[in-house]
């Protein structure tokens, strides 16, 4: 069966290609009345007609597609919510996403780059998990850039990124708020930008506070559970046992919760646990489910794609923090018997 074209709405709708091509395309200076508008959306849904979107491109110059560049290993969990924020934006404003993954290789990113470009991609989503500095391919420049989760020095290219210093200052603000004064920080690997910005709100929260950071323990392990699971036990074996523990993130915490467990210590009602990230099936899912801070990446993804989306918003310069959001469950409470020192 022949696939309906727009010479077969116009017929339809009872007007010409042209009007067609105006209603659809949304042209700017042509007085159309709702009338006719209607008829031709009408004719549009009846005829199930679909424009022809290379052709368009053709003459618009332009694909309606925007590649997002993934520069990891694997697509993994934290990618995953990025890629559905960017594709909910593009799909709204009429683009699509075009997925690629560079296995982490600088020489693949190039290359990549290259395919959507030869394929007319309007944008590029350039994205990590982890944030860091990256290497962007030289052929990026040819189109409006956005990094996601990601830099590159002296910031010539905007950036997106979670705003951690003020997500640690949040985490550890609010168990101050619950009347912690003795906090242990299990960071993740020292080294990392994440780390370092957390690190630094969780001074600024206990400074803000009037306390000292170089009176609470801060311990470095690597973002995986058996780090925190061992750097609890570390912390036990000093006989050191502060009311809270910050971990560096959600899997830290997990193992922190069961070396607390294997020394009979409860959590919350003994040491409370704070972890970071909010991972997907797991924060919300284990027992007790996990005080943490959410990374934003949905947010982040969306926020990309609108500000690359065809006459949309201009892409900004420099690099935009986005907010990382409080998740309070049961892993914290309150000291037992009131605000340590109090």
């Amino acid at each position: 069966m022949r696939r309906p074209r727009r010479a077969d709405v116009a017929r339809l709708a009872g007007v010409s290609p042209a009007t067609v091509s105006f209603v659809l395309n949304r042209t700017a200076g042509q007085t159309i009345s709702d009338e006719t508008r209607q008829r031709v959306l009408q004719a549009v849904a009846e005829l199930d007609y679909r424009p022809n979107r290379a052709a368009q491109g053709l003459r618009q110059g332009r694909s309606a597609t925007i590649g997002f560049v993934s520069h990891d290993v694997d697509f993994g969990v934290f990618a995953a919510s990025a890629i559905k924020g960017a594709h909910e934006v593009s799909i709204r404003h009429g683009n699509l996403l075009l997925l690629v993954n560079t296995g982490g290789s600088n020489r693949q990113a190039a290359q990549l780059v290259g395919e959507l470009l030869d394929r007319q991609a309007d944008a590029l989503i350039f994205a990590a998990s982890g944030t860091r500095s990256v290497v962007l391919p030289e052929g990026a420049g040819r189109v409006p850039t956005i990094l996601l989760n990601c830099f590159v020095p002296d910031d010539p290219t905007p950036a997106i990124l979670p705003d951690e210093v003020r997500g640690g200052r949040e985490a550890t603000q609010a168990l101050l708020d619950l009347g912690h004064r003795d906090i242990a920080y299990l960071t993740g690997t020292v080294s990392a930008w994440a780390t370092k910005a957390r690190l630094r709100g969780f001074r600024e929260a206990l400074r803000g506070a009037g306390l000292n950071p170089r009176d609470h323990t801060v311990l470095s392990g690597n973002y995986h559970a058996d780090s925190g699971h061992e750097l609890v036990r570390k912390l036990l074996r000093r006989g050191l046992r502060p009311t809270a523990i910050m971990c560096g993130n959600d899997r830290m915490a997990v193992g922190a919760l069961l070396a607390l467990l294997e020394a009979g210590i409860r959590v919350p009602e003994d040491v409370s646990v704070m972890g970071y990230d909010d991972q997907f099936q797991l924060a919300a899912e284990i027992r007790p489910a996990l005080s943490t801070v959410r990374l934003p990446y949905d947010a982040m993804g969306r926020l990309a794609a609108e500000q690359l989306a065809v006459g949309g918003p201009g892409v900004q310069t420099g690099r935009t923090l986005v907010h990382c959001p409080l998740v309070m469950r049961d892993s914290t409470a309150a000291p037992a018997g009131g605000p340590a020192g109090a």
